[in-house]
């Protein structure tokens, strides 16, 4: 959106009993997808649109009149449909593209586990990037902490194999432009959890930093790499 400001409710999930993830979906498409497209998006003065992921949505407007009169009836309308909104995402961020002369974006704010925020492309002007949200990096690394911990003993080979798999996996997610730094952090971050539960083996055979440099060239994990890249060339 060129002009105005964008602002974006968060909403978190529903509290309404418990419900598979499928039926979940089907539900909101009835109760906020085509409720926002036919009812409230005619009754909007500026731009308005919705990105939806299961449970998650983000809903964002022009103008911030707009953004606060559907704020204040989302409660009612998922009340009246025995829903209620997680009361610690559901939140108004103003988004606005930055001016000209300023040297920092707008607020950030989080979804599907991406931190949004403006930035400057490599012409110099102000687009929307996405990195690695932190509390998504640091939960990842806590999973490969335990990992690594419960699977100390395990021969190498194998450590390595699924420590292997769980990088591309990151990497198939978060591997976008502009994410290659966050990448590599997951990346170092594994490499330094998998030196210290091997090293933590206890027995004769600890794994100080230079050994580990040897094993680390036997057997080298995936380095950080964008796998959705956004400059694809042109037939």
């Amino acid at each position: 959106m060129e002009q105005g400001i964008l602002h974006l409710p968060k909403y978190g999930t529903p509290q309404g009993g418990s419900i598979s993830p499928l039926l979940s979906n089907v539900y909101l498409h009835h109760v906020l997808d085509q409720w926002f497209e036919y009812q409230v998006k005619p009754r909007m003065r500026g731009g308005a649109f919705m990105v939806r992921f299961a449970d998650d949505a983000v809903l964002g407007f022009t103008s911030k009149e707009d953004a606060e009169k559907v704020l204040a009836v989302l409660p009612k309308r998922f009340g009246r449909l025995g829903l209620s909104l997680h009361p610690e995402k559901t939140c108004l961020v103003p988004f606005g593209r930055p001016c000209k002369g300023d040297r920092k974006g707008a607020t950030t704010f989080d979804f599907l586990g991406f931190t949004h925020y403006w930035g400057k492309s490599r012409r110099g002007n102000w687009v929307i990037k996405r990195k690695t949200a932190r509390k998504r990096l640091n939960r990842s690394l806590k999973q490969v902490a335990k990992w690594c911990r419960l699977n100390r003993h395990q021969p190498v080979e194998l450590q390595h194999k699924k420590l292997s798999q769980k990088l591309q996996g990151h990497y198939a997610y978060f591997g976008i432009t502009g994410n290659v730094g966050w990448l590599q952090i997951f990346y170092h971050g594994t490499l330094k959890l998998w030196r210290k539960w091997l090293h933590r083996r206890g027995g004769k055979n600890p794994m100080p930093w230079v050994k580990f440099e040897q094993l680390k060239g036997r057997y080298p994990l995936p380095p950080a790499r964008v796998v959705h890249s956004i400059y694809v060339a042109k037939p």
